[in-house]
């Protein structure tokens, strides 16, 4: 019993600790599902129960780019948005200009989803769940729109020469419509512009010729130019040529006494930094060996002392271990010696404590049914009767058991006649036989009690009569 008291504990301790693995591990597995990294080419949605902003507004969804974050189970899911470049081809014709000149206008547009945080947002609401062909789609409706604009507001002329202001403008129009999409303009390309009446073509024709006799009138203002310039060039030159002579024998000169006066320098700055040296030298080389004494007498101070705490760190710890484990065998002899006269003894109790409870169990019950026999006989003598007549059968029982090893058809009598009082030899005998055992009624006397009267009313009436 005392060794299931001292396993319950154990046996729960382990449970709880199982329980608790178990619980470790379920949640380990939750955080790793329920973890999504976003890549570096989307943009990551989290839509459904989503905390407010910091000024209390709430969002429709969170958008990640780049990172990481922990979905919800249940509340929160997710999606990922595209960042892959969308290349619109715009085959733009018969655009009206300022000029009521109608141009076409073919271009290439690339477009993408914005990585803007408030765009992005915008992205989410009204692109979520469109691929990429419908995204293009509706982007190019947009870009057609803009493009018409910014073309009704510009000349030709600033069109076809001022392609930065027209990029610029179209730009400026196109990407303010694209981000209410939650999409970026990344780049224009405009491939060429014509228009039916041939104007820019005229426009061309004029410039071309322009610029030939602008080419010419310069070529000619050119040559003139090089001409005296080249005439000027060549007195220039003889002068400049005797004037460099001249300054190159004077520097050579000057060179060669500065050259020889920094050897003479260079010389005793050698000299002297080799004195120097060598007297650097000796004065280290006595420092290290005033140093290398002085580390070799702290080192055998610091070994005599290792090896003296060493050899007293062996006798005390060796000494201190037996004293230890002596303390620890008598301890454990003491607990031992304890614990196996506790159990003795509880044992011992137990024992005498059952044997008493059974023995106060069996005279209570004993009590118990003597109690209700006397209760249904209603008085104690007739009680006694009861019992007695209960055991009538066993008493019989036991007066046959004392007869029944005789033999009886072995037994001769001899007789010659009538015996005494009318009765022959064979009847005394029987008689006397019987006479032996115990009568019913010496039974009920010994036992303090009276026969009942069914079983001998005429004993009972003579009793009655003895009396009176």
């Amino acid at each position: 019993m005392n060794n299931l008291l001292a396993s319950t504990p154990v046996t729960i301790g382990i449970i709880l600790a199982v329980v608790v693995i178990l619980v470790l591990v379920m949640l380990i597995l939750v955080v790793v599902t329920r973890y999504k990294k976003c890549p570096s080419d989307k943009i990551m949605v989290i839509y459904g129960k989503i905390s407010p902003n910091k000024d209390g507004t709430y969002r429709s969804a969170k958008c990640i780019h780049g990172g990481a974050a922990f979905i919800w189970p249940f509340v929160q899911s997710y999606t990922f948005l595209d960042l892959t470049p969308l290349s619109i081809s715009v085959d733009l014709k018969s655009a009206l200009s300022k000029q009521n000149i109608r141009i076409d206008v073919p271009s290439i547009f690339t477009v993408g989803i914005s990585t803007d945080p408030t765009i992005m947002q915008n992205a989410a609401e009204r692109l979520l769940g469109l691929d990429l062909k419908q995204i293009s789609e509706l982007a190019k409706d947009i870009i057609f729109g803009q493009l018409r604009l910014v073309i009704a507001t510009m000349e030709i002329e600033e069109i076809n020469t001022d392609r930065d202001k027209f990029l610029e403008a179209i730009s400026r129009n196109v990407e303010g419509e694209l981000k209410k999409l939650g999409l970026k303009l990344i780049n224009v390309n405009m491939t060429d512009i014509s228009d039916e009446s041939g104007y820019i073509i005229a426009l061309g024709k004029e410039a071309a010729a322009k610029a030939i006799n602008d080419a010419k009138i310069s070529v000619a203002e050119e040559n003139k130019k090089g001409a005296i310039g080249e005439a000027n060039a060549m007195m220039l030159q003889r002068i400049s040529v005797a004037e460099a002579e001249s300054k190159a024998i004077e520097g050579e000169n000057k060179s060669k006494a500065e050259i020889a006066q920094s050897k003479a320098i260079l010389r005793e700055k050698e000299a002297e930094a080799m004195k120097l040296a060598v007297t650097a030298e000796n004065v280290q080389a006595a420092k290290s060996k005033e140093e290398s004494y002085a580390a070799e007498q702290q080192a055998e101070i610091a070994r005599a002392a290792r090896e003296k705490a060493t050899k007293e760190a062996d006798v005390i710890v060796a000494s201190e271990i037996e004293k230890r484990k002596l303390e620890i065998q008598a301890e454990a002899d003491a607990e031992a010696a304890r614990r196996r006269a506790k159990g003795e003894a509880d044992a011992t109790f137990a024992k005498m404590e059952a044997e008493a409870r059974g023995v106060y169990e069996t005279l209570s019950k004993q009590a118990e049914g003597m109690d209700k026999l006397v209760k249904a006989a209603g008085t104690p003598q007739d009680a006694a009767n009861l019992m007695i007549t209960d055991k009538l059968e066993d008493l019989v029982s036991a007066q046959v058991e004392a007869v029944k090893n005789l033999k009886i058809d072995k037994i001769t009598v001899w007789e010659n006649g009538e015996g005494k009082d009318g009765k022959t030899s064979t009847a005394n005998f029987i008689s006397g036989l019987l006479k032996s055992l115990p009568a019913l009624e010496d039974l009920y006397s010994m036992a303090g009690l009276k026969m009942p009267k069914i079983v001998a009313p005429e004993k009972i009436e003579d009793e009655k009569k003895d009396e009176e």
